[in-house]
């Protein structure tokens, strides 16, 4: 108790203390002199700096328009000077307005807010210039406002006030002390450490990415625990060096660990299935795979899904659970060969061995089709209307895609059975018509005629 009234006192004081010199300051103002005279002077160059911002941005915004052949990262850089323009314009006139008042005064102090102005005003240019390194939306808003705050109260002389403050705005648990100071410190610290952890990611995963010893299924493994040792390091880091005991995190992990255990069991499951997909290299991006009703390759392997892209540009997110659980058929897993079929029928009256060698021919001539491994052609049964056949070759390129080249072999069939008066039969059927009395129905009731023969030939 007697800790947290000693620690009360020095926050009232400082309260009491920034109070007072702003009271002190609007005071002076109020009086006239040549602080007014300054705060005049800073919102002239502020409405001067908005006009000139107006006026000098429309006219960028028109010339940016006609360089279309430069870099994208010149034309990016050029629009985020553009939006930033009003604050360079106001600190060129603010410091302008500076040095000239030190020309005409020979004492410091009527030109001393007008020179804060001007250094506060460069300050925010840098700070909004050096933001735009961190390339996460919420992160650079973070850090933007975060430095903006720091530099204005340490230019202002206000710094060790308002860590003070913060300072003892605080919640006391038991032996657990939690201030605004410390929540800060700590929201900017690892800020700054998941950004260096995002870079190191990024340039360490580009660098494994263009390496080709290293088969695709393990750059992909290796940059996933890249990225979750240096995201995880980063966040004990920053727990760390704000003075939190890691050790009582312990117990509380193990709790959420047993929870997310039970309640997101499908979500645990498709990442162990992700790792194991990587471990034994079953499938990898780029290989060509059969998945249910789904025929694509995969284009990326993530933590929880396997991106599926088709040969019609849909994109299939398949969970990991499923590859491991279901059949999978890789076209690709040990060799890019594949064996296609198709079947086909002709008439009686053809001669079969000069079909199957027709349709061997036609297959070979037929571009993707290997040349190194034959086609061959195999008679498969006598059917009703037709001898029933089955066409057998290769290919060594499935990620082109399957039923176009299927196609461009039933095309090269058709033409060649046409060249060789090789007929494709179709069923028919002859229905004969019966007589008015042999319709009629018996009467006893049944459903048979005097003649039952009304149908049914087939030639």
């Amino acid at each position: 108790m007697e800790e947290d009234i000693l620690k009360t006192i020095p926050l009232r004081d400082e309260l009491l203390t920034g109070w007072s010199t702003a009271t002190t300051f609007l005071s002076d103002l109020l009086q006239g002199g040549w602080k007014l005279w300054q705060i005049l002077i800073i919102l002239g160059v502020m409405l001067l700096s908005w006009l000139l911002r107006r006026w000098a941005g429309e006219r960028m915004t028109e010339w940016m328009r006609t360089q279309t052949g430069r870099p994208k990262w010149q034309l990016r850089w050029l629009v985020i000077f553009r939006n930033r323009l009003g604050l360079v314009i106001f600190a060129a006139l603010a410091w302008v307005a500076y040095l000239t008042m030190q020309q005409m005064f020979r004492w410091p102090s009527y030109s001393y807010l007008v020179g804060l102005a001007a250094t506060i005003g460069t300050a925010w240019m840098v700070v909004s210039f050096v933001a735009r390194l961190v390339r996460n939306p919420f992160l650079r808003k973070i850090v933007n406002w975060a430095l903006l705050i720091y530099v204005t109260l340490f230019y202002l002389g206000a710094l060790d006030t308002a860590r003070q403050i913060t300072d003892g705005l605080a919640i006391q648990l038991g032996e657990f002390r939690i201030s605004l100071l410390g929540l800060i410190t700590a929201l900017v610290v690892i800020g700054i450490l998941f950004t260096v952890a995002r870079f190191l990611a990024h340039a360490t995963s580009t660098r494994i990415s263009k390496n080709e010893d290293i088969s695709p299924s393990m750059r992909v493994l290796v940059v996933k625990l890249l990225q979750i040792v240096l995201y995880v390091g980063a966040f004990f880091l920053g727990l760390k060096a704000i003075g939190v005991d890691l050790t009582g995190l312990a117990v509380l992990s193990g709790a959420i660990g047993v929870g997310l255990g039970f309640g997101l069991q499908k979500v645990v499951s498709n990442l162990v299935s992700g790792v194991i997909i990587l471990l034994d290299k079953s499938i990898k991006p780029g290989d060509v795979i059969t998945i249910g009703d789904t025929f694509g390759w995969i284009n990326a392997l993530t933590a929880r899904y396997v991106s599926i892209t088709t040969r019609d540009g849909r994109e299939y997110l398949v969970p990991n659970e499923d590859l491991i659980t279901g059949l999978v058929i890789n076209w690709s897993h040990s060799n890019a060969l594949v064996r296609l079929d198709i079947f086909f029928g002709t008439a009686y009256g053809d001669d079969p061995h000069l079909v199957r060698k027709v349709a061997i021919d036609a297959a070979s001539d037929t571009k993707r089709v290997l040349k190194s491994k034959p086609p061959v052609c195999h008679i498969v049964g006598f059917g009703d209307s037709s001898v029933d056949y089955i066409l057998r070759f290769w290919i060594s390129d499935p990620t082109d895609g399957l039923t176009n080249i299927r196609g461009n072999v039933y095309l090269a069939l058709w033409d060649a059975f046409r060249e060789n008066d090789i007929s494709i039969p179709f069923p028919q059927r002859e229905v004969r018509m019966l007589s008015d009395d042999a319709s009629e129905t018996p009467q006893d009731g049944s459903l048979e005629g005097p003649d039952d023969s009304a149908i049914l030939g087939a030639d």
